[in-house]
């Protein structure tokens, strides 16, 4: 029996490796992690990260051929297959600060798994890396190996969260990055077997090793850049009465276009666009290529922008100032279908709101309370080390309160930020929440998911990203 394991229970690990033992009974599957809350969380009902479809695939494999521990050494030895996927956050002090990965966790994973084993591994890079890291893990290995031999393998991960479980049960493509010689190409095929299971050849790529490291980096950058693109256009828009929804699905509708990823927005979020292009910047850095670096630098600036200017939107609306104003936040995960506040657009947006001393309610139906004081007192890029390590909070943020429910997070706020696309968000009783505002009462909708026209005719003043301005927006002091 083939056996495999996963060092790292996160976002990857944990839906990648139930799947895997779900589509292989013949594959004994073990995920690996040295937090014992986690692992506790992934044996419990309650798992620890949100995700539709994944609860099911969990209790059809656990127990039978998927096991949860925190004996990371036993089951790293009994493996045949490796596969790593650690945290790898940007570096925040020394060489590269703000821009590198911190490969602190691969690198002691790499040690401890030349340190247990007893057996030839091939060790699968899954976490987002920096193209060559392969190369660096397998010095560490041959280094260290006691004559045992480990064969490195690149099988970057392109899941989407909110839709992880179905981009697992049908990717667009597998893309596996092997050493060009005969044992990279048989421990390739190996990796190759285990996805066959269920995806058809056709869609299991194999490149060298840098090319899979650079392609998922690529493909992050590539999707940003698209976000970014529309963003820039959707000022554009709100300058000339131009609407971004008309723009982008008249741009959209080009084949060699198509429409995906062309939604405008109050900014993109998630664990890995602004990580993996600050990464991306670095690497065109280290090998003399500024213009490029500085080419994926605006992606982000754009971002930034973004943000920047729908906080300057909501604070000139309401008479230059949000002071001791309630504002209602609806939604602060990054995108709908997932619990994940990582790198969200609504850490930046509540931040700035809160600089002008609002008072927030924020509401969010996956997101608890205890995640979103931790998010609003963190600095950048401590989200990205394990929960142990993470800085403790030293205080609450005081201006915020967490609720449940939107009706109760909008009652007696001066405005309402749309922040995620929850679909319960457009079915909500807007009438009933003007009835119970202070007036005049706002909408700013960072999603574009309600209609304005409607909203307008209760009698609400609203502000949709890239849409035509509202005549009282038109009369307020203009946004940097």
């Amino acid at each position: 029996m083939v056996k495999i394991c996963c060092i790292g229970a996160g976002y990857v690990g944990g839906p990648t490796m139930a799947v895997i033992a779900l589509k292989c009974p013949s594959i004994e599957v073990a995920v690996v992690d040295i937090s014992v809350p986690r692992i506790n969380a992934w044996n419990s009902d309650q798992l620890p990260i949100y995700e539709p479809g994944l609860d099911d695939v969990v209790k059809q494999c656990r127990g039978k051929n998927l096991f949860f521990s925190t004996d990371v050494e036993k089951h790293v030895r009994e493996a045949d297959i490796v596969f790593v996927s650690v945290n790898t956050p940007t570096k925040t002090r020394g060489l590269g600060a703000g821009k590198a990965a911190d490969l602190t966790y691969w690198e002691s994973a790499a040690r401890m798994i030349a340190d247990v084993s007893k057996s030839d591994k091939i060790v699968v890079e899954k976490s987002t890396v920096p193209v060559k890291t392969a190369e660096a893990i397998e010095k560490i290995l041959t280094h260290n190996s006691k004559g045992i031999k480990f064969q490195i393998l690149s099988n970057p991960e392109f899941l989407a969260e909110g839709t992880a479980i179905q981009d697992l049960f049908n990717p667009d493509r597998v893309l596996i990055g092997g050493r060009e010689t005969p044992e990279g190409n048989k421990a390739v095929q190996a990796l190759k077997d285990v996805y066959a299971h269920w995806v058809p050849e056709d869609q299991i790529l194999t490149t060298n090793l840098w090319s899979a490291e650079l392609s998922k980096l690529a493909a992050n950058a590539f999707l940003a850049q698209r976000i970014s693109s529309v963003n820039a256009m959707s000022a554009l828009c709100e300058a000339t009465g131009a609407d971004v929804t008309e723009v982008s699905y008249a741009v959209g509708k080009d084949t060699r276009i198509g429409p995906k990823f062309l939604n405008a927005s109050v900014g993109f979020g998630g664990s890995c666009f602004q990580k993996d292009i600050l990464n991306l910047v670095y690497i065109c850095e280290c090998n003399s290529l500024p213009e490029v670096a500085e080419y994926w630098r605006q992606v982000i600036k754009i971002n930034d922008y973004q943000k920047n200017r729908f906080v300057n939107h909501v604070v000139s609306s309401m008479f230059n100032t949000v002071s001791n104003k309630k504002i209602a936040i609806l939604g602060f995960a990054f995108k709908k279908d997932t619990g994940d506040t990582r790198e969200t657009p609504a850490i930046d947006v509540c931040k700035g709101l809160l600089g002008d001393k609002a008072r927030l309610s924020i509401f969010d139906p996956q997101v608890t309370e205890d995640q979103i004081q931790r998010d609003l007192t963190m600095n950048k890029f401590d989200w990205d080390h394990p929960l142990h390590l993470q800085p403790m909070s030293p205080t609450t943020v005081k201006q915020v309160t967490c609720v449940w429910d939107a009706y109760e997070a909008t009652k007696d706020a001066h405005g309402i930020c749309i922040l995620t696309e929850w679909d319960e968000f457009r079915t909500l009783d807007f009438k009933r929440i003007y009835d119970n505002m202070q007036k005049p009462a706002f909408v700013f909708d960072g999603r574009n998911i309600v209609n304005a026209e409607q909203l307008r005719e209760i009698g609400f003043i609203v502000y949709s990203i890239g849409k035509p301005l509202d005549a009282w927006l038109k009369d307020m002091p203009a946004v940097a």
